[in-house]
């Protein structure tokens, strides 16, 4: 019989693998779809939201098993936090500061939404490096860590929540009423490029690949389980 110890190897092992492999191997249907093709910065923006909305989800889905008592590698918490630390605040993020909110502020528009927004980017990165220092194996080991951690996940879910909602349903629509529409695809091609600088090539294919390698291993991954039964 397996033990818990093998299990976690096994489990630390094949997130690292995907998350540390450079080139991911795409499908051939993936291949010929280019899911930048026609999208403008704004809508680019919210798809990527998505990826941090699937590590939230990762995130309560750890806290809930570290609460009651389940068995979950530190791993799983830390390689997510890596990969919002390269994605989200690294990329994302960044091209939300360098590409979307000077327009704002040019503007003069939604200025005090944007001001905030900068200051939850900010405190967002504080946070993401104290859930990468609990959730190494040595710290990972003691209660009180656990403790900490757990509180870091829910100040970080309490905060991105509302805040990638109202990037969405606000700042990016009221982007086209500042800007032509030749400027918002100009924005867009600049973004793209930085995407490429940043995370390589297939940037945002491979960031989504990596967040389904945790998601089946805390087999979460199956979207029917979170249907209700009614």
């Amino acid at each position: 019989m397996q033990s818990k110890l093998d299990r976690r190897r096994f489990l630390a092992t094949s997130i690292g693998i995907a998350l540390a492999a450079p080139n991911l191997v795409l499908s051939a249907e993936q291949e010929k779809w280019d899911p930048d093709k026609g999208v403008t910065a704004p809508e680019d923006l919210m798809k990527e939201h998505g990826v941090l909305n699937r590590c939230l989800l990762i995130y309560e889905e750890g806290m809930r098993r570290v609460r009651r008592n389940e068995e979950v590698s530190p791993e799983v918490f830390n390689h997510t936090a890596e990969l919002v630390r390269r994605f989200v605040e690294e990329y994302h993020e960044k091209n939300e500061e360098n590409y979307i909110f000077p327009q704002f502020k040019r503007a003069q528009k939604l200025v005090e939404l944007v001001d905030t927004l900068i200051t939850q980017h900010q405190a967002g990165r504080a946070v993401t490096a104290r859930i990468l220092e609990f959730s190494t194996p040595e710290n990972f080991r003691t209660k009180h860590n656990h403790t900490a951690l757990m509180q870091a996940f829910e100040s970080f879910i309490r905060m991105y929540r509302p805040h990638e909602a109202r990037e969405d349903t606000v700042l990016f629509p009221a982007l086209r009423t500042i800007l032509k529409p030749k400027d918002v695809e100009e924005l867009g091609n600049r973004m793209e490029e930085d995407e490429h600088k940043v995370l390589g090539d297939e940037g945002f294919e491979k960031s989504v690949a990596q967040v389904e390698v945790i998601e089946k291993q805390l087999r979460i991954y199956e979207l029917s389980q979170f249907t209700p039964k009614v």
